[in-house]
């Protein structure tokens, strides 16, 4: 797969038209490909010396653990993320990255990414574009969690999951597949395991949405991003600013 047509080329075409340096670049980062098994910690809070990934395939999550065992998942990593990128800028990884399935991802050392970033200045603010958006997605979660009920919040992030896996080719407005589990969706939206089994059956029984079989079904889109109040203008996916 050559860089135009990979998610992360994809997810960066939303704000910058790249060249064909820039995508020659890409494919330079993408050079040295690694996979990795579910369940094994690619990235642990605290560690040094560590590189940054780009997710190819598979999904990702993001993690702190508490001092008394509890996790709560920052975020989901979806192909065309980057992973570690925070982190392999700051030294010592502040969180934790677990595969959720088995995945491919591109090794990128930091030397690379600011050699990257020195040769290709817009390419360099595609990536700040992508590490803002994902900054304001941290801020709707908080959003959620501090002042959205279960539904709303549940409702929120599956639609937000949506419309960045639909950004890079993997759902459309009927849906997408999903990996996750409701132990998952559960430590990412602050809620018990049988809170989100209620509100999923709840959504389900409204006639919204479905989540079974590994699968997220659409029935009334715009019924359901009206329960959320869902503005998809946080994503910033019109089109490229930068050609």
């Amino acid at each position: 797969m050559t860089a135009l047509h990979t998610p992360l080329a994809r997810k960066l075409g939303a704000f910058v038209a790249l060249s064909a340096k820039e995508l020659a670049v890409l494919d330079q980062l993408h050079s040295r490909r690694r996979v990795f098994p579910a369940g094994l910690d690619i990235m642990h809070e605290g560690q040094t010396n560590h590189a940054a990934y780009i997710l190819a395939s598979g999904w990702v999550c993001s993690y702190k653990l508490l001092p008394g065992g509890s996790r709560q998942i920052v975020d989901f990593q979806i192909p065309g993320d980057f992973l570690g990128l925070r982190s392999v800028l700051f030294r010592t990884a502040d969180h934790s990255i677990e595969p959720i399935t088995r995945i491919e991802a591109s090794e990128v050392l930091a030397p690379e990414l600011l050699d990257a970033f020195n040769t290709t200045p817009r390419l360099a603010a595609a990536v700040l574009w992508a590490a803002s958006r994902d900054e304001a997605m941290v801020v709707e979660h908080l959003v959620g969690i501090g002042r959205r009920d279960a539904r709303e919040r549940t409702a929120h992030f599956l639609l937000e999951l949506g419309a960045r896996l639909k950004l890079v080719g993997l759902a459309t407005t009927e849906g997408y597949a999903c990996p996750l589990s409701q132990y998952l969706l559960a430590d990412a939206l602050g809620l018990s395991a049988v809170h989100v089994n209620r509100v999923l059956r709840e959504l389900r029984e409204a006639g919204l949405m479905t989540f079974q079989h590994g699968a997220v079904t659409f029935q009334d889109f715009k019924g359901l991003v009206k329960l959320a109040d869902f503005d998809l203008h946080y994503l910033d996916h019109d089109g490229p600013l930068l050609r």
